[in-house]
């Protein structure tokens, strides 16, 4: 469900779709204009114009929600026409309030880990508590200084409390097969509280990178059909039900 129109046309997309025998996710960046892409949704227009787009083409609608203030650009009878809406832990509030796009190269968390990894963990379970999206992307990330340290980071407690989370407000988990996130442990903590997953790849440039990665872990879990996420329901679908969007 994660791919992103960067590099390759949506037709180049569908070649590989039909060539792999897997149907595919395209998903936009959605948002304020505050957000820095080279497109940003930001009204009911443009997520109109983005969802025209894909009509014809046999793909999952999507959007990746960018912040959290993104909520209140649309209506929920033109965003509920998408199949579904996700997000990320990769921009982050710095003490100022101020967004920060974390996997930057020029992006300091600062020397601190077990600080950072508070506050980050904090920003997780508010990102889930607060935003109707339907499956959390790459979850566990962290910034790339602190990743020799990642397993002493992401403790259990960390673990089980993110988890935890996502399992209240019914997100489903990406097994990101780009990033090679979440890892085993988290995974297994996450089968247990009977949470849902997706695959993804978080690809934007060709050649879109191959699910294996997320079907061998899927294999090595257990997972079967019914632990896999499907979009809900235009009716049933979390922006309808735990949503600040306009009416």
């Amino acid at each position: 469900y994660h791919i992103h129109l960067v590099s390759q046309t949506i037709e180049q997309v569908v070649a590989t779709s039909k060539e792999r025998g897997i149907k595919y996710g395209i998903a936009e960046h959605g948002g304020t204009k505050e957000n820095d892409y080279p497109i940003v949704l930001k009204n009911d227009a443009e997520l109109q114009g983005w969802i025209a787009k894909l009509e014809p083409f046999p793909v999952f609608k999507g959007m990746q929600a960018e912040w959290y203030d993104w909520m209140p650009c649309f209506s929920k009878d033109v965003f509920s026409q998408l199949d579904y809406v996700f997000t990320d832990g990769m921009t982050v509030r710095d003490a100022k309030g101020n967004r920060q796009k974390a996997w930057l190269r020029d992006y300091d968390p600062g020397n601190d880990e077990e600080g950072f990894m508070t506050m980050y963990v904090d920003w997780l379970v508010e990102i889930c508590e607060r935003e109707p999206i339907d499956f959390f992307a790459h979850p566990t990330w962290i910034p790339g200084k602190f990743n020799k340290d990642f397993d002493n980071l992401w403790t259990e407690e960390r673990m089980k409390r993110f988890a935890t989370t996502l399992k209240n407000n019914g997100i489903a988990c990406e097994i990101d097969c780009g990033m090679k996130l979440p890892r085993l442990s988290f995974l297994r903590i996450a089968k247990d509280m009977g949470l849902k997953f997706t695959f993804g790849s978080n690809a934007g440039r060709s050649p879109i990178t191959p699910i294996d990665f997320s079907v061998n872990l899927a294999k090595e879990l257990g997972l079967t059909a019914k632990d896999m996420w499907v979009p809900a329901p235009r009716n049933r679908k979390p922006i309808l039900t735990r949503t600040k969007l306009r009416t």
